[in-house]
């Protein structure tokens, strides 16, 4: 596992290809109760959009429908902040990386006291994600 980031867990999969770095990370959250909302393929958004080549860089929206609406009766607001996401994008010599993010960082910008069981348990969710794969 790489050093994680302030705000988010990460893994690097040497080898992994990213389909499959994709598959074990949906098999994955599916596994911790989190679904995929959306899948936006930034490699392909920038070629369209600017011309550009990129590396390979996809972005996955994960839910988990119980914590969100917990979320979303504790603080309207909270939706600014949802779903969660998790990248995978390709790794400096080959292979994938998988980065979740860490929803306890991210509440803390609304000092909701009422959020931080919740982001708590969600970021408990998604390390275990990212340990998984």
């Amino acid at each position: 596992m790489k050093t994680d980031v302030p705000y988010g867990y990460t893994r690097e999969l040497p080898g992994v290809a990213q389909d499959e770095a994709i598959r074990r990370t949906t098999e994955a959250l599916k596994t911790e109760g989190f679904g995929v909302l959306t899948r936006i393929d930034v490699q392909a958004t920038m070629k369209e959009k600017l011309g550009v080549d990129e590396k390979p860089y996809v972005i996955l929206g994960a839910c988990n429908p119980p914590l969100a609406h917990r979320a979303l009766a504790a603080e309207p607001g909270v939706g600014l902040f949802l779903p969660c996401n998790v990248t995978v994008f390709a790794r400096e010599g080959g292979g994938s990386v998988v980065q979740a993010i860490r929803p306890q960082a991210m509440m803390e910008a609304l000092k909701n006291p009422a959020l931080d069981p919740i982001a708590k348990e969600a970021d408990e969710r998604l390390r275990r994600v990212i340990e998984r794969i």
